[in-house]
């Protein structure tokens, strides 16, 4: 989630300005709203107060009590509901004054129309149209207004357009909503087309035109554009107006720019806190936390004012981005003690900080807790699910938003994508696409990309590829996408070929590509390569390595097995060694068996997260298999003070109707007697070649309570039996484990493809392994 900013407020505002008391042009002869009859005057005065109030189940009851036949009082209950976000009933109301024959005029339809358009009720809308246009309204500028804005809000822009040129005359409010129609289809540039063609017809701009074209600056980050207004507000007497002024902070603030911001920010003579929220979320938006902070004990001591909602709303990211928890737990108290709360655009805010603390459970109450759960609610949630590894979680909570009134938008879909391609089968990711396909949102390039890492990670290379090969238009994410889809399936010289072909095409590789690239090089053993483009990515382009770059080049020096190389990489790495650092030598030892080194490395890990599992049990294991057996229960005995539990390792087999879940020395399957009668002839065939290593990694105390977890009981054999027992001659298994596959089923494996002739895929927890003619694709180091 990106940093809230407080330009929701401009915005809301144009969009009240565009809605008038009074209509632009006087009702025609035949629509004049007649005025209560003076007897009925108080009646009428007291229903306009109590409707101002907002109690309009008051206002209701009053009004069934008046003559029903008065247009006047018909228009103030709708407009009441309308104000008070009451949108649903407005257009109930709308019906049931048609149904009972009132006459509708030009005061009636503003407010019904932007009911529709609120409530995204396309059908609803265009039938309100309809009737505008039988009754000789349709040329109103007041309604014609409303409708641009209606039509835009429901993504309907060539709509809107056409009532716009057909406009027999157009006033500045019209300009501003066409403007704002563009924006809210999310083409930002042609948004700012329009503005210019305002300005080259003579009609001169108001401020709320400024802000428009700013924001849509802002959201397609357009710096020249942005500056361009400036000049203009410049030039028109608009800079000083506190409103632009804040409005360009936030646009030169989104376009990376803060120093431009700043500079205005300090030339605004009475700063508001609209214009200090500005400041300090541009500050949180740009990785500067520290200068958020800063702003915050400026605007209480130099400007005295007090926080709103909207200063904690981007106050929160800082929290996040210096780790500060007990600091966002303040702020959170801060917006209790305030009354702020419940706030559904603040509770989201809190969700993500908490998402990124990783206290999911503190994230769960707020989310179960708020009445008012808005798409970017779920979206949030969904996402920070994801971005902790609660895939199950995340897919229920998917399901559950399916089964509501909302609907899922191409952010929703993005973000659960990933979860499909850890979880779900391949022919549930294939039910997803199509839903996909159906929705028609298989063109948004947010969404494509995240079909194509779905397919890759669930293991159907081909699909993921023929994807992308069918994409009308791609971005660099796409190609950085589909390189990392070849990498993590172990076949780097194609992500190779695909980034010669994406430079080809006029694309600028970033750091992410060279994430790809490296990563390809790491899990294909291409070290020298590997090394170039290292190099490449630094000299040539000059991006700086990251530590996700130089976790790739790790696990390159690992593969060579050279750990007094690795270890002097770290020393010398700018940055500091985080737990992914630290895990790449950790792996790196393991395959050496070099258990002093290994021992920093875990001391390192979990220093920085004491609950990392893979690092106890491959610790444990090491100082196993060195006959270290006191090394050994000492780690088992720290997991279990500390209550972590040893992942339960299980392995899934997909099959035409279903998938199929395995466990070690599982017989729970109804074909368990013919999976054991194929491995038993697996076994004889291939030998056990590393029974007596893996015994030896025990007690002999142990062993009896080990036997059962001995490789040929291994999850990964049973799900490899089952899948050449269900499928078809020539098709590839495919099997998905949860943790890494053993060297010894990793060896039996390799034996059972060349044996069988079959190919075999199997995803681990890292790598996705292509087994063939007694081969696999990760070159035996994983």
């Amino acid at each position: 989630m990106g940093t809230a900013l407080p330009f929701h407020y401009h915005h809301n505002l144009f969009l009240n300005s565009i809605t008038p008391h009074k209509p632009t042009s006087k009702p025609n002869n035949t629509s004049i709203t007649h005025k209560p009859k003076l007897s009925s005057c108080n009646l009428t005065r007291d229903l306009v107060q109590i409707v101002s109030s907002g109690s309009m189940q008051h206002a209701l009851k009053l009004f069934d009590k008046m003559p029903q036949s008065d247009t006047f009082l018909w228009n103030v209950m709708i407009r009441g509901y309308t104000d008070h976000g009451l949108f649903l009933d407005a257009i109930h109301l709308y019906h049931r004054m048609r149904c009972q024959g009132v006459r509708t005029d030009n005061f009636t339809y503003p407010f019904v129309i932007k009911a529709c358009g609120v409530l995204l009720e396309l059908a609803e809308g265009e039938k309100v149209h309809g009737n505008l246009i039988k009754l000789g309204l349709d040329a109103d500028v007041y309604i014609c207004n409303a409708i641009i804005i209606m039509y835009g809000k429901l993504a309907q822009i060539g709509s809107a357009l056409k009532v716009f040129e057909q406009m027999p005359v157009r006033d500045l409010v019209s300009w501003n909503s066409i403007i704002t129609a563009y924006s809210l289809v999310q083409q930002y540039l042609r948004s700012m087309e329009w503005f210019r063609e305002m300005l080259r017809q003579r009609i001169r701009p108001d401020k709320f035109s400024l802000i428009i074209a700013l924001n849509a600056c802002s959201l397609c980050v357009y710096f020249s554009g942005g500056r361009e207004i400036h000049c203009f507000a410049l030039k028109s007497g608009f800079a000083l107006d506190v409103m632009v002024q804040t409005s360009l902070i936030d646009t030169y603030c989104k376009c990376g720019m803060l120093s431009y911001a700043e500079r205005v920010f300090d030339r605004i003579c009475l700063r508001n806190v609209v214009a200090w929220n500005a400041m300090i979320g541009g500050y949180a938006l740009n990785g500067q936390p520290l200068q958020a902070f800063s702003s915050l004990k400026k605007m209480l001591k130099d400007d005295n004012l007090d926080v709103d909602n909207v200063t904690l709303i981007n106050l929160l990211p800082s929290c996040a981005q210096v780790g500060a928890v007990l600091l966002g737990k303040s702020v959170h108290g801060l917006a209790i003690r305030k009354g702020f709360l419940p706030h559904p655009v603040l509770e989201t805010a809190l969700l993500d900080m908490y998402g990124e603390f990783g206290i999911l459970n503190f994230a769960e109450l707020i989310f179960n807790q708020m009445m008012d759960k808005n798409l970017i609610t779920w979206n949030t949630m969904i996402a920070l699910y994801v971005q902790n590894g609660w895939n199950e979680k995340a897919l229920k909570l998917f399901e559950e938003l399916l089964s509501g009134y909302l609907k899922p938008d191409t952010v929703t879909i993005s973000s659960i994508l990933p979860a499909y391609a850890k979880l779900a089968s391949l022919r549930e990711c294939r039910q997803i696409h199509g839903y996909v396909m159906k929705l028609n949102y298989h063109s948004n390039l947010f969404v494509s990309n995240s079909i194509i890492y779905m397919y890759a990670s669930s293991g159907d290379l081909v699909a993921a590829r023929t994807f992308f090969d069918q994409m009308p238009s791609r971005d660099i994410i796409s190609w950085n996408t589909i390189m990392m889809a070849y990498a993590i399936h172990g076949m780097g010289t194609m992500s190779i070929e695909l980034f010669s072909e994406m430079k080809e095409r006029g694309f600028q590789p970033n750091g992410s590509t060279f994430v790809s690239l490296l990563t390809s090089c790491s899990n294909s053993g291409m070290v020298n390569k590997g090394w170039a483009y290292y190099n490449l990515m630094k000299e040539d382009y000059g991006i700086e390595p990251q530590i996700e770059h130089y976790g790739c080049m790790l696990d390159l020096i690992g593969r060579t097995g050279n750990l007094d190389q690795a270890m002097s990489f770290i020393e010398e790495m700018p940055l500091l060694p985080t737990a992914r650092i630290w895990g790449s030598l950790l792996n790196a030892c393991r395959n050496k068996g070099n258990i002093e080194l290994a021992e920093l490395a875990a001391e390192r890990i979990t220093s920085i997260r004491h609950d990392n599992t893979g690092c106890y049990v491959l610790l444990s294991n090491l100082y196993a298999e060195a006959g270290r057996w006191d090394n050994s229960e000492h780690i088992k005995s720290i997991m279990k003070k500390a209550g972590i539990e040893k992942t339960l390792a299980f392995s899934t087999v997909q099959t035409k109707f279903r998938l199929h879940r395995f466990i070690n020395q599982d017989r729970s399957h109804i074909e368990s007697d013919m999976i054991y009668n194929v491995l038993g002839i697996i076994s004889r065939n291939t030998g056990h070649s590393k029974r007596e290593v893996y015994v030896n990694k025990f007690k002999p105390s142990d062993l009896a309570r080990k036997k059962a977890n001995l490789p040929e009981n291994h999850s990964i054999r049973l799900a490899v039996c089952f899948g050449l027992i269900s499928t078809g001659l020539g098709n590839p298994v495919h099997v998905r484990k949860n943790t890494r596959i053993c060297e010894d089923c990793h060896i039996v494996v390799k034996r059972i493809s060349e044996i069988t002739k079959s190919e075999i895929i199997v995803g681990d927890s890292k790598v996705f392994h292509h087994f063939r003619n007694g081969h696999c694709s990760c070159g035996d180091y994983w």
